[in-house]
């Protein structure tokens, strides 16, 4: 093992001890990276060291680098669609979602989770906060589903669960995020965001058939109300305008992007002022709402740009130190094909997420293992939206899975952790399937973007 392999192992063992002793993320990143940048300058300017490290070349580009993070017209798009989402959360859609889908979808066995899991996928495409809507969904859902007699794990499994898909349906924060660490237009925003349509509408799928096969097989699961409300077409209609309004948000901010009416950073302001104006015609639109919406905004966005920041100066000591070559000869080195590395890469993806959180597996490992897997034939399309497939499945691992620990803050009394455990360990195994699916069929992620952008 060369000292370029040590020192590489190194960083990212130290940069662990420091998450795990509970260190701030970007502090983390920012810190091991200046430590071995030390190190690797002491080591060549003192010891006569053989790798090839230059404190100009690393450390002294990293203001316009930082620079061009922040200057960078598609990260416009991050706290914009932000907003949108946040403003969408206190606009009052969910809940006429979840009140009038119930009305409808309640009297049938399973049909207050599977109520969940529609406004979830609506929450998902139209703000695309996973915190948000997992807390909302908790908040509405819970209390009447155990008012319902549903069992506890199912019900709180469910809620958990679906709250993740905001981070894989389009408009996605995460997806925005890739596009620019992955760096070729060949995986552009617009493509991932098409590639992640079918999967992400997939996913809420095979949610929905899982409750209504756990529901039917065992009937104390999720019971049916005895005391049926007979539908008529009030009803009916009260679901049409609860829906209409998302779904014109939705069409709205990916249309525009799809149909190349306008770029994915002049989109995210037509969803920032659609949310706006959903929020005033549901009369919740104050000067204490856009003020607590913009706070929120800029206090996501600044966590953000920091791990941005951090992983920057991470990055550009570890490509100093030969980062880039160990990894490559790492991942070609390994006694696989290239559908063998593949799979190695997201099995560790996989494992990763149970101790970091997407954000720094998308800054620090995403650019590392991509290049090499496109330089081996590997479709970046395909690659990305199987890798954000398994970024979702970090919400919901212990002991790092967000979702668990923002469901629990809106638990009522009598739900437990092990209830949580318990009921999101379906839901994992069927993101697992739809990973495995992707995997085998590749078209669910390509055909959509391949038909819309063609060669472009």
């Amino acid at each position: 093992m060369g000292v370029e392999a040590i020192l590489v192992i190194a960083m990212f063992a130290g940069f662990m001890v420091l998450l795990l002793l509970g260190f701030p993320v970007a502090w983390s990143l920012a810190g091991i990276g200046l430590i071995f940048a030390l190190v690797g300058h002491v080591m060549v300017e003192y010891f006569d060291s053989p790798i090839w490290f230059t404190w100009q070349g690393t450390m002294g580009v990293l203001d316009s680098r930082i620079y061009g993070i922040v200057a960078n017209e598609l990260m416009v798009a991050l706290p914009m669609f932000i907003f949108m989402g946040i403003m969408l959360d206190r606009s009052g859609i969910a809940e006429k979602l979840m009140h009038s889908l119930v009305r409808v979808l309640g009297p049938m066995r399973g049909g207050y989770a599977i109520t969940v899991v529609i406004v979830g996928v609506l929450l998902a495409a139209s703000t695309g906060i996973v915190g948000a809507s997992v807390v909302l969904l908790g908040m509405l859902s819970l209390g009447p589903m155990m008012q319902a007699n549903y069992n506890k794990p199912l019900a709180v499994g469910t809620a958990c669960s679906v709250g993740t898909l905001g981070i894989l349906v389009p408009p996605s924060i995460m997806l925005v995020l890739m596009a620019d660490r992955l760096g070729t237009s060949d995986a552009s925003v617009g493509k991932l965001f098409m590639g992640a349509l079918i999967p992400g509408i997939m996913l809420g799928a095979m949610y929905i058939l899982y409750i209504l096969i756990a529901s039917f097989v065992k009937k104390d699961l999720a019971p049916a109300p005895e005391n049926r409300t007979p539908l008529n077409a009030r009803a009916w209609l009260e679901v049409v305008q609860a829906v209409l309004p998302p779904m014109v948000l939705i069409i709205a901010v990916l249309g525009s992007i799809f149909f190349g009416i306008a770029t994915t950073t002049e989109a995210s302001a037509v969803g920032a002022g659609g949310a706006m104006l959903m929020a005033f015609v549901s009369r919740r639109l104050d000067l204490a709402t856009l003020k607590e919406s913009l706070y929120q905004t800029s206090r996501t966005s600044a966590f953000i740009f920091g791990i941005f920041i951090g992983a920057t100066v991470f990055a550009s000591v570890l490509r100093g130190l030969g980062g880039d070559e160990v990894i490559e000869s790492a991942i070609t080195g390994l006694p696989f094909g290239t559908t063998g590395v593949l799979l190695t890469v997201l099995f560790i993806t996989f494992l990763l997420g149970f101790f970091l959180d997407w954000v720094e597996i998308t800054l620090i490992i995403l650019p590392l293992v991509a290049p090499v897997l496109f330089k081996m034939g590997v479709e970046p399309v395909w690659f990305a939206i199987m890798f954000a497939i398994c970024l979702q499945t970090s919400f919901l691992t212990p002991p790092v899975g967000f979702s668990l620990f923002y469901i629990k803050g809106v638990c009522p009394p009598g739900i437990t952790t092990r209830h949580i455990y318990l009921g999101v360990m379906p839901f994992i195994a069927l993101q697992l399937l739809a990973l495995a699916l992707v995997f085998w069929f590749e078209p669910l992620a390509t055909w959509l973007p391949n038909e819309v952008y063609g060669g472009r």
